[in-house]
């Protein structure tokens, strides 16, 4: 295992002297060497990132994997706070056993993540394999042909290609595909959609005042206006993240977006093959109408889309005051846990509810893409290209790979019963709650390097069976109610758009949204009314761009279609 640091001071100081513009800020490695070329007669040529005759020898070669003699690849590694790096974590020692690679990493820390990651790229000093990579932040790097279309390349990834067919992903990844027609990112691969958000309730309350446990957002109204009169100075919902969690849930089933979904203003009307401004539409009107009702009734705490966290959830929901929060299957066992604090463990019930439905019924997206790799051109320099890519095959896509990261060896971290996996005594695992409260215990993250967000791209990905291995039952129910009840909306067919399509598309429907998302606000709590106040809000959207963007969009739609 290697370990290479960046000096971010440095970097940037080297770069302003040489002059280079870059997009973005970031660091380099600790080589004592400017990260970019200084050559004065360097006449910018994009690199050709197709196929070369030596690539294609590589492929006749048919290298075989794990590789008969070591080979080392270089990895950006993006260093949590939470489970700092530790180069003694059984995780690399079993990678070289396994596939016979050694990983020569540069750590960045989190919080600087994305802009080194932007130096580095655009400076042409980036690592082989570049993972906790977006889907949408490789765009940036495309036009200069500093990372390569991995669609290319995965017929070297038979992992990745047999699980796109067996769980029917070719949908989601047309709509990463860039207007060449290739993607450029390697996203994690789910096999059945995730439930981790929608709402928490207050069952003992509900229970004790025969309230029914809401199916739509019409049953929540239902539920409210019973659960105000308990207390009809309070109010019975006060909600956190501003609100984003539950307007991005409830809007899709209203055929809209909202919150944490809003997205860039465009939805796709599959009925007329075409794009629409949603936020004009009459469905979004009702949907505003929806949440301004609850609001004008005192139903809802306005302050439910201005609040922080702790406001909403330690002062007033641990507190007793409201029996409705968003929350997803991880915040809600803190909340229990705070909850436990302030009125006492057995005093309290609280539960997850399946997502409700809403007038167009209850819809989910059928999205089962995750964060990804990308892979640096620097990568098809390497004569172990193929083997590489195989590699990556293996770590990020098979199942002994997954499992390997996401729980460890055999016999060593864990033991499997059935389907069970269980952590081996004298071990814990305190991101899944398993044994935490044993302080004399290793701990499986900490202490081994398993459910490292580098490698298992995100808590619940991969198999079915590793993806529950991983939830508690109130996170598998959720799950399975997702899947059980929900109709899946087919993903928004790509538009193709070149840079500059896309940088003129952006600067548009970003001054559009910030306006729109502070008339959402505005309408839900009253400052704007619906009424009187619509057809303004329709004309000032049209005004700063809403036809442009429609009419743009739609053409490069028919276009590249």
């Amino acid at each position: 295992m290697k370990k290479r640091t960046l000096l971010f001071v440095s970097c940037v100081l080297m770069i302003s002297l040489l002059g280079v513009v870059i997009t973005g800020c970031g660091g380099t490695k600790t080589t004592g060497e400017s990260v970019v070329n200084g050559d004065e007669n360097d006449t910018n040529e994009k690199p050709d990132t197709t196929p070369s005759n030596n690539e294609a020898d590589l492929a006749e070669d048919d290298s075989v994997f794990p590789p008969a003699e070591p080979v080392t690849f270089t990895m950006l590694y993006r260093d949590h706070p939470g489970y700092p790096y530790n180069e003694d974590w059984i995780v690399w020692e079993e990678i070289e056993k396994r596939a016979n690679v050694t990983l020569d990493v540069i750590v960045v820390p989190m919080s600087d993540y994305g802009e080194k990651r932007n130096l580095l790229i655009s400076s042409g000093e980036a690592p082989e394999i570049i993972p906790s990579t977006y889907p949408g932040e490789e765009s940036a790097y495309i036009p200069a042909g500093a990372v390569i279309p991995v669609s290319d390349y995965v017929d070297l990834m038979p992992n990745f290609l047999e699980k796109v067919e067996a769980w029917d992903i070719e949908e989601n990844l047309r709509n990463i595909r860039q207007k060449d027609g290739k993607y450029y990112v390697l996203p994690g691969l789910r096999e059945i959609v995730v439930g981790e958000y929608s709402l928490a309730i207050r069952t003992d309350i509900f229970e004790e005042h025969n309230v029914s446990i809401p199916d739509s957002y019409d049953d929540l109204y239902d539920a409210l206006k019973q659960l105000k009169e308990i207390d009809p100075d309070g109010y019975p919902f006060s909600d956190r993240w501003e609100g984003n969690s539950l307007l991005s849930q409830a809007a899709t089933n209203f055929d809209v977006q909202a919150g944490w979904g809003a997205g860039n203003g465009m939805r796709y009307n599959e009925e007329n093959d075409e794009f629409c401004f949603y936020p004009i539409v009459d469905d979004y009107k009702d949907f505003l109408a929806y949440f301004n009702k609850l609001i004008k009734e005192g139903l809802m705490d306005p302050e439910s889309f201005t609040q922080e966290d702790e406001t909403a959830v330690n002062q007033k929901f641990a507190m007793g005051k409201g029996y409705v929060i968003s929350t997803n299957t991880q915040e809600v066992i803190s909340m229990r846990n705070k909850m436990n604090e302030t009125l006492g463990e057995g005093n309290f019930q609280v539960d997850i509810i399946p997502p409700l439905a809403g007038p167009k019924g209850r819809i989910a997206s059928s999205n089962k893409l995750d964060n990804g790799i990308i892979i640096s051109s620097n990568a098809l320099n390497n004569p172990n290209f193929e083997v590489l890519m195989k590699f990556v095959d293996w770590l990020w896509y098979s199942e002994e790979g997954q499992i390997l990261t996401k729980w460890g060896v055999e016999g060593v971290t864990y033991t499997k019963e059935g389907d069970e996996y269980k952590v081996l005594p004298g071990l814990k695992f305190t991101s899944l709650g398993i044994n935490a409260e044993d302080e004399e215990a290793k701990d499986l993250r900490d202490d081994f390097g398993m459910n490292n967000g580098v490698f298992v791209f995100s808590m619940y990905n991969g198999h079915k069976e590793l993806m529950y291995s991983y939830m508690t039952e109130e996170a598998r129910n959720l799950t399975q109610a997702v899947n059980e009840l929900s109709t899946f909306r087919n993903p928004d067919p790509p538009v193709l758009m070149d840079e500059a399509q896309r940088e003129e598309h952006t600067m548009i429907s970003q001054a559009l949204m910030d306006y729109v998302n502070q008339m959402t606000l505005q309408f839900i709590v009253g400052e704007a009314d619906l009424e009187t106040d619509w057809d303004g809000f329709v004309n000032e959207c049209k005004t700063k761009g809403a036809d442009t963007l429609i009419q743009m969009t739609n053409d490069i739609y028919d276009e590249t279609k």
